[in-house]
């Protein structure tokens, strides 16, 4: 397993942004696990969750102009993701969306840098893929394209047409390049062989996907 993804993978666990037991979502579906971004907020933490980010980005190879957080959690994500690639000596323009226009001051949607050229997303998780959808909508709207869009985590569920995940599925119909710092997979090989966590957690998530995992 790669670095950055133990790194996140434990900084999930020590925050409890990541746990283990029965979870409706919004989907309805009952899962094992739940990941909530929100739940790593410290200073320190953020620190290394946007270099868990940044690691996985570059891993992927992927090359964009700017960086965007979708309101609302995206913006706290893409903020560590764009000081973890300065930290790098790799300086990119940052920019975000309002929920609601504002009609005082600067007014509009648009918070931050001008969007411009191709643009790569960050956000959490993804479920429905409303954030997709929006993000793709409000860039090309100011004239830039969303080339990539980066996650957590990816479920590895089954999307909408019942075979890719949702993910992937998102990446086809808008021509993205899909990046996460870890898939089920990951998660499953973090659980199996580790006695910190119940003998049941892994066949539990393994039931899970064989139910609702994406088959392809």
């Amino acid at each position: 397993m790669s670095p950055y993804k133990r790194s996140f993978l434990e900084l999930a666990l020590e925050t409890r942004a990541l746990k283990f037991g029965e979870f409706t979502l919004k989907s309805g579906r009952v899962s094992p696990y739940f990941f909530n971004a929100s739940a790593i907020s410290g200073g320190r933490q953020l620190t290394i969750l946007g270099r868990c980010y940044r690691d996985a980005i570059i891993d992927k190879g992927v090359r964009f102009d700017g960086l965007f957080g979708p309101a609302y959690k995206g913006i706290t994500l893409a903020t560590s993701v764009a000081m973890a690639f300065a930290e790098a000596n790799q300086d990119y323009p940052l920019s975000f969306n309002r929920k609601e226009v504002k009609t005082h001051g600067e007014g509009g949607l648009l918070l931050g840098a001008s969007l411009m050229g191709q643009i790569l997303a960050i956000d959490d998780v993804v479920t429905a893929g409303t954030a997709v959808r929006e993000s793709f909508k409000f860039i090309a709207n100011h004239g830039a394209t969303l080339s990539s869009f980066c996650v957590a985590v990816d479920r590895q569920e089954r999307g909408q047409d019942g075979s890719g995940s949702a993910l992937s599925e998102l990446a086809d119909l808008f021509s993205l390049t899909p990046i996460s710092i870890v898939t089920l997979d990951d998660i499953l090989a973090f659980t199996s062989d580790d006695s910190r966590f119940a003998s049941d957690v892994a066949p539990r998530i393994n039931e899970y996907r064989s139910q609702y995992g994406a088959l392809a």
